[in-house]
């Protein structure tokens, strides 16, 4: 009989992307099981672009709150299921509730924040053994002690029908030139985000090739690529907070090459086997990078990081204020 697998995903839109190798990992070895991942409306158009995930499951809950009703009356709901086995990569207490009250098998996460009880294949995390996000997820899959594979990389499925719907949407024609995408948005923080002036440098030197260049992110990132916009005389293509995810992942799958800070949309990049230049400030490169041969990767190494603050601490951004247009452009050729 096919086993049945309940994921309980990330929510951010890169941790989801990097649980795509989980996914990969599990299939691989259970080529007939079916895979259900229960996780934030926002992140089901990735996993519909997944062919592992045979069901995404909408997680009902508000962001930060127990929500302990809505969660025994899902757990109840998925008993039916019957799941053999679900792997929960949060590591609060409260994402391993519903697994335990679908009343799933077995039962595999970190331990995390108190929760053995949920729990029935607790795992203690050595962060030196499993130093990569993307380590510690497909670890899951495996049996404790189990030396790790060969990692799958995500692969997102792009649907070129849905960007020229896209495009038809925005008023635009399929590119005729090649097309730089850049991403200078990053949700989690400033100490994540290249200076937008840097980015705007990259465009123009790249529209006087006569590339166009296309600027993505979500309506919060709406600042950085007005600034972008205005400082090349309104010359890209602005999509900042005009496309849903869905539509970004497809627009992106057109672009020729990409310059991202460490985000969501980085992962996306990579996932979509883009050239990606992907630059690093108080984030670390070693614990989250792009999964594709096809990334450069660019950071400075400088002794105040990583810090992985939301804001420099020292107030300079140094870490990313010294990484200069040149050496980015220099990536892209290389």
């Amino acid at each position: 009989m096919a086993q049945r697998f309940l994921i309980v995903g990330p929510s951010w839109i890169g941790d989801m992307v990097l649980a795509q190798s989980l996914f990969r990992t599990i299939k691989q070895r259970h080529p007939d099981s079916q895979l259900d991942v229960l996780a934030p409306s926002w992140t089901h158009p990735l996993l519909a672009r997944m062919p592992e995930v045979d069901e995404a499951v909408v997680a009902p809950f508000v962001h930060g709150r127990l929500d302990l009703s809505a969660r025994l009356r899902l757990g109840r709901e998925l008993r039916t299921r019957h799941y053999d086995h679900a792997m929960v990569l949060p590591n609060s207490l409260k994402s391993a509730l519903v697994p335990f009250l679908a009343r799933a098998r077995v039962r595999t996460g970190y331990t995390g924040e108190f929760r053995y009880g949920l729990l029935n294949d607790a795992r203690r995390l050595d962060r030196n053994k499993l130093p990569r996000t993307v380590d510690r997820f497909v670890a899951l899959a495996l049996a404790p002690g189990e030396k790790l594979p060969e990692i799958p990389s995500p692969r997102l499925i792009a649907n070129a029908d849905k960007a020229r719907d896209a495009l038809r949407r925005l008023n635009r024609v399929p590119p005729a030139a090649p097309v730089l995408g850049l991403c200078p948005g990053a949700e989690y923080g400033p100490a994540k985000r290249w200076p937008a002036e840097y980015f705007a440098a990259v465009a123009k030197s790249k529209l006087a090739e006569g590339w166009e260049v296309w600027l993505f992110g979500s309506d919060k990132d709406r600042p950085e690529t007005t600034i972008v916009q205005t400082l090349t005389q309104g010359r890209c293509f602005d999509l900042g907070g005009q496309t849903s995810l869905a539509e970004a992942i497809d627009l992106l799958s057109l672009t020729s090459a990409i310059v991202t800070n460490d985000s969501g949309l980085m992962h996306v990049a990579a996932a979509l086997e883009r050239p990606v230049v992907a630059l690093y400030g108080s984030s670390d490169p070693r614990h989250t990078p792009p999964m594709t041969p096809k990334a450069s990767v660019l950071s400075l190494g400088l002794s105040c990081s990583p810090c992985f603050e939301r804001e420099c601490p020292l107030g300079h951004l140094n870490c990313l204020r010294q990484l200069k247009p040149e050496r980015v452009l220099a990536a892209l050729k290389g």
